[in-house]
């Protein structure tokens, strides 16, 4: 993702909604996630109205992703999850599965959805990705959210 933030939202026709979608599974990076992301939406769209549901893990995000998409109340939506590799390949077909189910949500719906489900290797990474601000995978999140949100309102405005 970029290092540049985007510009301050500019909405044409309204202020923006954000939707989050986050698993409870490995809570505690996600809630990091969740926080980072939510207070970076704020920073950079402070009149968007964010809304957060929860799902019990990575595998139930992509259906609630849909149902949102489908009732078209959103800017752009947020998918923020942690999957921890542990002895199996089940972490990979999970990723995966998600990835491809959010991508094509976001081509079928025109809805733009930023894939913050993060596969990682170890409990390390997610700490540095999840609950540190040096490279914390929700407020790039939030940054994308905003900038595709922008591009989206510029491009159906015209």
């Amino acid at each position: 993702m970029s290092n540049l933030s985007p510009s301050r939202s500019h909405a044409t026709g309204g202020k923006r909604h954000f939707s989050i979608v986050a698993s409870h599974f490995n809570g505690q990076y996600v809630r990091g996630l969740v926080d980072h992301a939510t207070a970076e939406l704020k920073s950079l769209s402070p009149d968007a109205s964010i809304s957060l549901h929860q799902v019990p893990g990575a595998f139930e995000i992509p259906v609630v992703v849909r149902e949102l998409a489908l009732q078209k109340k959103t800017d752009a939506i947020l998918a923020l999850g942690v999957i921890l590799q542990g002895k199996t390949s089940h972490a990979q077909n999970l990723a995966g599965s998600v990835t491809h189910a959010l991508q094509q949500i976001a081509l079928e719906h025109g809805i733009p959805v930023i894939n913050a489900v993060l596969s990682l290797e170890t409990e390390a990474q997610a700490q540095e990705r999840c609950l540190g601000s040096e490279i914390n995978r929700g407020t790039e999140a939030a940054q994308a959210a905003v900038e595709i949100a922008n591009v989206m309102g510029d491009l159906r405005a015209k």
